[in-house]
């Protein structure tokens, strides 16, 4: 099993939409890398930690799963999507998805200044990094750990 942390924008869909909704396919992903992570490395099965982003308090909200193997976008061929690329074609896919599965909400945010503040902890964690804005990222297995272990007991735990 690999481990993964995808990023949402919480008024565009956040863990408490994917808890509703139980499983949603991760569409408009529009990075090379991040397509590739998912086209490329994501199994069925494998472990997300689901992060809220720009927003007043980012940080690791939820932990999911990787519901399906990869499949095109459909958003891609949909000319009034925001997420359409003129340039790719039913035949030639460029962008893949994967769906998503809930799993569950975590008591309290793992901000990111607190995952910061464990940067020794997590060593070199590309989402600490500076400059990084991709919306899917690779987690090993220590650094997994280390995130939940970090898990407030109440939402109201100040970092």
């Amino acid at each position: 099993m690999a481990y993964w942390l995808m990023k949402s924008e919480p008024d565009a869909f956040s863990i408490d939409d994917l808890a509703r909704v139980g499983t949603e396919p991760w569409t408009g992903v529009r990075n090379y890398q991040a397509r590739n992570y998912m086209r490329d490395g994501m199994t069925p099965g494998d472990a997300i930690l689901f992060y809220h982003s720009n927003c007043k308090r980012p940080g690791v909200v939820g932990i999911a799963r990787v519901a399906s193997r990869p499949y095109p976008d459909p958003t891609q061929f949909d000319p009034d999507s925001p997420y359409f690329d003129p340039i790719s074609r039913s035949d030639a896919p460029r962008w893949q998805l994967v769906d998503v599965e809930y799993v569950r909400k975590l008591r309290g945010t793992i901000s990111l200044d607190r995952l910061r503040s464990a940067a020794d902890q997590l060593g070199d964690f590309a989402l600490i990094r500076r400059g990084n804005r991709l919306s899917v990222l690779p987690v090993d297995a220590r650094q997994w750990q280390t995130i939940l272990a970090l898990e407030p007991e109440t939402d109201d735990d100040r970092d």
